[in-house]
């Protein structure tokens, strides 16, 4: 009888504690979350957002619901960032390197041959950085960070050596790319991933950077046909909340959207899609119209070493306000190799 008597406690304050919980829930003021995306519907960083709307929805008792705008419906990409900060949206996907100069800290991971990979890099990437989002993001709530699985150079003429990029056209992918451009005495051409088939087509551009499986998705493979296979370059991006939003919830919704802004769910969001651009490099070799090419040994040596006045650059747009470039680069250093991450 003791056990039956002790067993029915422990049922009932289980029973109490549910209920608690429940009534904690149902106290908080219903939340809808905006969250805007500028790729298609058809990219897996949409699926990924949904999943995370959803664990979150789930979370919070069903207080804090969420929709979610594909293909800048509410804004155009380069706007993001500020979409956020002004309350046009609530969640943004920001690519801080549409904007060249305004973020320089988060730039570092996006120089050319530093991120090895998309899930790792991610992992290092969004761990690196939540020591310095405050600092360099402070008008919105930066949620997490995150990469893509490493880009190259797409283009309508066969690439080999950096010389080569004389006088070329290119979309770069982001701010430290275009810089490498200009360097190699090429011209940047600014246009946002879902325009750049539309100026390649044109011919306003003759070059891209840009990520394996999103040529495809973006309609790219139809106007580049020389692919240079090696690992370039990666992008970083944000998800940064609006901060009135995040200030207005009750103190149980902040901690579900705490637990949401994490390393763990940085690599939960963007893993998939870096597992999509990975598997991009084989579709487009089997292609009999295209030409993927390695370089040697020689040849990526060039690269590298001419892209090494970016450095220089980067530290000294992260003195202008106020960084020390020497400890965040070598932050970022041990990240990296703390999540097997390095170039």
């Amino acid at each position: 009888m003791k056990k039956i008597a002790a067993l029915a406690g422990a049922v009932f304050a289980l029973g109490l504690t549910a209920a608690a919980a429940a009534a904690a829930a149902a106290a908080d003021a219903p939340v809808q979350l905006k969250i805007s995306l500028w790729v298609p519907p058809q990219h897996p960083l949409v699926a990924s957002a949904k999943e995370w709307a959803d664990s979150i929805t789930k979370d919070s008792g069903g207080t804090i619901t969420s929709v979610i705008f594909p293909s800048e419906q509410l804004g155009k990409a380069f706007d993001h960032y500020d979409m956020a900060r002004d309350g046009i949206v609530d969640i943004a996907y920001v690519s801080p390197g549409y904007q060249p100069g305004r973020f320089p800290i988060i730039n570092l991971p996006q120089l050319p041959f530093t991120v090895a990979n998309g899930r790792d890099g991610t992992a290092a990437v969004d761990a690196w950085y939540r020591k310095y989002a405050a600092v360099e993001m402070p008008d919105t709530h930066v949620c997490l960070a995150f990469v893509h699985d490493p880009g190259s150079l797409h283009a309508r003429k066969k690439i080999v050596l950096p010389s080569d990029l004389k006088g070329v056209k290119v979309r770069p992918a982001q701010a430290a790319v275009g810089e490498f451009v200009t360097l190699l005495g090429g011209t940047n051409v600014q246009a946002s991933a879902s325009e750049a088939r539309d100026v390649l087509e044109r011919g306003v551009a003759d070059a891209i950077t840009f990520p394996w499986n999103s040529l495809f998705l973006f309609g790219i493979d139809k106007v580049v046909k020389y692919h240079i296979d090696a690992p370039l370059y990666t992008t970083a991006y944000v998800w940064t909340m609006n901060k009135d939003k995040y200030d207005g919830m009750s103190a149980a919704q902040k901690k579900v959207i705490d637990d949401h802004c994490t390393t763990e769910w940085a690599v939960k969001l963007a893993g998939p899609w870096a597992d999509y651009e990975a598997a991009g490099r084989d579709k487009m070799r089997a292609l009999p119209d295209h030409e993927v090419y390695k370089l040697t040994p020689e040849q990526l040596g060039e690269w590298k070493k001419a892209a090494d006045p970016l450095m220089k650059s980067w530290e000294a747009s992260v003195k202008k306000v106020g960084g020390n470039p020497d400890v965040i680069a070598a932050d970022l250093k041990a990240s990296l190799a703390k999540y097997h991450a390095a170039y």
